[in-house]
């Protein structure tokens, strides 16, 4: 054993864990899903609607409100980990991919302690995964997911500008309703950008919640023109329209039928199966073509 090696091990025997503040680690799921929206006329296809996964809180703080299935990381496991094994306890939703969006960590963002979060996001199917609530959760629901900027306001500073926009979400089901409006500033000055969220009202929805809800929306939205994720929520073989609509829910807004098809061209391929059901014209399927990114 060489000096170094030595003198970093009595380092560490001799070092104290408690010398700073240890925050804890949590994880935060958002799980979302595309499904039909029921209609009473059989001619007309149904229009489709976002949904994310939420659970209700049966424990302190924030009893009885609605919140992302989320929980603590242990020390002997990695974030992933966690996200996995959470996800199961809380939903009773399990093997699906979970990717990592992003760490919030604003000072007072939970009451009980300094907690830092990491959350994950998923676009699944909902059909494949029947969801239960855990011991941690009293209810666990799908919600109409909706937002909708109220108010944007630009001021032109000395060294450049600050947009202020108020956004409004709205989660909603049969039953439920949980809200919340959170102010978005971004601050551009002498070339650099700082982009801040506050919530100003937030009602039936804890923690900061909102907050991760919108972010990842926006990641949604972007992802969904380059990767395949909308394809997870389709079966194998689908019509262009079907296809077209989980784009605009996605990103909520309508899509020209055309531009739409040319930009998803090299995504697709033809099959030879048609679709014949009572009161539609009969509709060629397609299916995912997996080798899509390698003509590009």
């Amino acid at each position: 054993m060489n000096n170094h090696s030595s003198a970093e091990q009595q380092f560490l025997k001799e070092y104290d864990v408690n010398q700073y503040l240890r925050p804890s680690v949590t994880v935060d799921l958002l799980l979302f899903t595309v499904v039909d929206k029921e209609t009473d006329n059989y001619r007309k296809r149904s229009d489709k609607a976002l949904k994310i996964l939420l659970i209700k809180r049966k424990d302190h703080p924030f009893q009885g409100q609605w919140a992302l299935p989320g929980g603590f990381v242990s020390a002997h496991e990695s974030i992933d980990e966690a996200a996995i094994r959470v996800l199961e306890k809380e939903t009773n939703v399990s093997d699906v991919y979970l990717e990592q969006l992003y760490t919030w960590g604003d000072i007072g963002r939970d009451p009980r302690t300094r907690v830092i979060s990491c959350s994950y996001m998923a676009l699944i199917n909902s059909d494949l995964y029947p969801v239960q609530p855990g011991a941690g959760a009293e209810d666990a629901k799908w919600f109409h997911v909706q937002d909708q900027w109220t108010q944007k306001k630009t001021t032109v500073t000395d060294n450049g500008f600050l947009t202020e926009k108020w956004v409004e979400l709205r989660l909603t089901n049969d039953t439920d309703r949980a809200q919340a409006t959170v102010k978005i500033t971004k601050t551009v000055e002498n070339g650099h950008s700082k982009v801040t969220q506050e919530i100003v009202d937030s009602q039936n929805l804890a923690f900061d919640h909102a907050k991760m809800v919108l972010y990842a929306l926006e990641r949604l939205r972007n992802k969904v023109d380059y990767t395949d994720i909308a394809f997870h929520l389709l079966p194998e073989y689908f019509a262009l329209s079907d296809l077209q609509q989980v784009f605009e829910v996605i990103l909520g807004k309508e899509l020209l039928a055309a531009a739409f098809r040319r930009k998803i061209a090299d995504k697709v391929l033809e099959t030879n199966h048609i679709r014949r059901s009572a009161g539609h014209r009969p509709a060629k399927l397609y299916k995912y073509n997996p080798n899509w990114d390698d003509e590009l």
